[in-house]
């Protein structure tokens, strides 16, 4: 099968971006002939760069026909669209359709549901424009990049292929990460029938012995930044007396406040900030620890710091929220409980690190979680499903 894939890279690389090549190296690791054409927002360097890719994004006539010429020249079998925004923009559709060339695209966020891509807003989960035909709350609020002009451009980009029937006509199937985030995008007006769930997955944890010994800390790995809610798990910390160590790996614009409010409280002995960690590093951390810990406060699209806890058989606590909620197991594979509420993630804490028994048995099944959903096997076999679906369709 030949694949041409399409992909706008962030300036700062993020978990869209590591999910596209790896899905990208399992598809020619199995044989198949990728072709990747990709924008980077790098080039978007100034004002007036910016001016204009604000029109780009609503319809960038130069990305379509570049996608034309890559798909008359490579002859694809299926075009799969991971990320448009900004500089592909929704064009890059009409260059499938006009080609009549099956297309897919990965919901890797909400933005086709919410301008922000992330329905998250003055420090609480905010749904004020999902299922809204224009998405105007977010250009009052200024939600995408705190600017009410850019808010402006992405909230009249969705709107206008909404009414130009883009969502539903051009693309042939969409790829949700999790069930919740499905409801979520139906919700927002996205074709039911046309969205498949299929989610990330990571490459096996080779290195872990079956009777491996693990040592007495918690671990912490993501952005420090307050939709992760690293906040919840230090006053946690804070205000249980918890005397279990702390292993937080990451950085972000709350380093500085959370390791400042750590040393305050004379919690700096006991949670220990490693800052920014390579692959292997934190490997070995999950491989060791006994629970990650994952507090974020918004829905998540699909973590995969999770299954890569699931894949070392690291338990995980989360809250009862999102996808992280649907993920996570209760008493399974991890633990829930209430979002936000510090008191109750001490109390899951104490439960798990009070009976071992419990901790191992959730850790086997972490392991066997990632095994039966996760892993690059699993995922090309429900991703070639969904292709082969999409092209017989459009054969018929």
């Amino acid at each position: 099968m030949k694949l041409l894939i399409l992909h706008n890279r962030y300036q700062l690389a993020g978990g869209e971006d590591k999910v596209m090549e790896a899905e990208k190296n399992l598809l020619e690791a199995n044989g198949h002939d990728v072709l990747l054409l990709e924008e980077n927002n790098l080039r978007i360097a100034n004002l007036w760069q910016k001016f204009v890719v604000s029109g780009e994004a609503i319809y960038s006539v130069a990305a379509k026909r570049r996608v034309q010429t890559e798909i008359y020249r490579f002859r694809p079998d299926i075009v799969h669209v991971h990320n448009f925004f900004p500089l592909l923009s929704p064009s890059v559709y009409d260059a499938c359709y006009i080609a009549g060339v099956p297309v897919v695209q990965t919901l890797h966020n909400y933005r086709l549901g919410c301008p922000k891509a992330m329905p998250f807003r003055d420090s609480k989960i905010c749904e004020d424009c999902i299922g809204k035909l224009i998405p105007f709350p977010s250009v009052v609020h200024g939600c995408y990049r705190h600017s009410r002009i850019q808010s402006l451009v992405v909230a009249s980009m969705t709107t206008l292929h909404k009414f130009r029937g883009t969502w539903h006509q051009r693309v042939d199937a969409y790829i949700a990460l999790t069930q919740f985030q499905k409801d979520k995008m139906i919700q927002a007006g996205l074709p039911a029938a046309k969205i498949y769930v299929k989610p990330n997955f990571v490459d096996s944890n080779s290195n872990l012995e079956i009777n491996h010994q693990r040592q007495k800390y918690l671990l912490f790995v993501g952005r420090l930044s307050e939709e992760k809610g690293m906040i919840t798990l230090i006053n946690c910390y804070i205000h249980n007396q918890l005397s279990i160590p702390l292993k937080v790996v990451g950085d972000g614009p709350l380093r500085q406040e959370l390791q400042q409010q750590v040393i305050q409280a004379g919690y700096e002995n006991l949670i220990e900030f490693l800052g920014y960690q390579d692959k292997l590093v934190v490997n070995q951390l999950m491989i060791d620890a006994q629970l990650l810990i994952f507090p974020s406060i918004w829905y998540e699209g699909f973590p995969v710091t999770i299954i890569e806890a699931f894949a070392a058989s690291l338990p995980v606590v989360v809250p009862k929220l999102g996808s992280m909620a649907e993920i996570v197991e209760d008493k399974v594979n991890g633990l829930h409980y209430a979002a936000g509420k510090y008191q109750d993630l001490a109390e899951k804490i104490n439960l798990a690190i009070n009976q071992p028994e419990l901790l191992a048995a959730m850790g086997r099944n972490a392991r066997l979680a990632y095994e039966k959903k996760y892993s690059p096997a699993v995922n090309y076999q429900e991703l070639m499903a969904i292709y082969q679906r999409v092209i017989a369709a459009k054969n018929s």
